[in-house]
């Protein structure tokens, strides 16, 4: 299936331009020789019963890709041993690289930490806990040689019935109110130029929201279909009340945050 291209709004924002809120630095630039081309974030918060299969299906998934890659690994203050786990794992892999929170700071702040410290030309982003296929990874990197960031979307979804309507509801109000077109923007698994991070604002809830973002300063933003599996081992951290009044409360603050963002080019004659 070709990805479907969903937003392309033409307008350029430069990483540098004032938006009143803290924005994303990338890890500063390298000679090519030493940056790998592929950084994988992965935020993961009690998670240590999925994660030696996660690390077994990633690697595996990022080394058939043929490009050099860095596996970015953000405990975010776990109490179950996922942060000795991963620790363990990095010392005996060079190019696993562990964030370990002091305590809980949720998802947002897990992943702009992971997003901070990736040196990759391109960056993917995915859960922890196995719903979602690694394998998937060549798919958006392949749709991504037309587009600036590649967005999931999962078919067959394997959750209840009560999260798949809450889910489409929160989409559709999002897409309503915000003019973007991301059909399932709680897919984690995506795939980003390294440019359109660049000068992101960062906030709380901002996981939920990057590719809209990222659509807001022009880049091409596009859809494929990928794998979900049902959820085997740990807990979701996740309710209809975290989700809901959450969700509300940043899709105001977004919305205000597409009008008053300042658009400009600077002129190079």
């Amino acid at each position: 299936m070709r990805p479907r291209r969903v937003n392309s709004l033409g307008i350029h924002f430069p990483s540098g331009s004032a938006s009143g809120i803290l924005r994303a630095r990338m890890a500063p630039s390298e000679p090519n020789a030493a940056r790998p081309e592929l950084t994988a974030v992965v935020p993961a918060y009690n998670e240590v019963e999925s994660l030696p299969q996660l690390l077994t299906e990633l690697k595996a998934a990022l080394d058939a890709t043929g490009r050099t890659w860095e596996l970015v690994l953000v405990d975010d203050g776990s109490s179950d041993g996922s942060a000795e786990l991963l620790r363990a794992e990095a010392a005996k892999d060079p190019r696993l690289v562990v964030l370990r929170f002091a305590k809980n700071a949720g998802q947002s702040a897990a992943l702009a930490a992971g997003l901070l410290r990736a040196r990759g030309d391109v960056v993917v982003t995915l859960d922890a806990d196995l719903q979602n296929d690694p394998a998937d990874i060549s798919g958006l990197l392949a749709a991504l040689a037309d587009a600036d960031v590649v967005s999931g979307v999962r078919v067959r979804r394997n959750d209840s019935w009560i999260r798949l309507v809450s889910s489409r509801i929160a989409n559709a109000t999002r897409r309503a109110v915000l003019g973007d077109k991301v059909t399932d923007i709680g897919c984690s698994l995506k795939a980003y130029r390294r440019e359109v991070l660049e000068g992101l604002p960062m906030f709380v809830g901002v996981h939920r929201f990057l590719p809209a973002l990222c659509g807001f300063r022009g880049a091409r933003v596009v859809e494929v279909p990928v794998h979900h599996r049902a959820r085997t081992r740990g807990v979701s951290k996740y309710g209809m009340g975290n989700r809901l009044w959450r969700g509300i409360h940043d899709l105001i603050g977004v919305s205000w945050l597409k009008v008053r963002l300042l658009r400009y080019q600077v002129r190079n004659d």
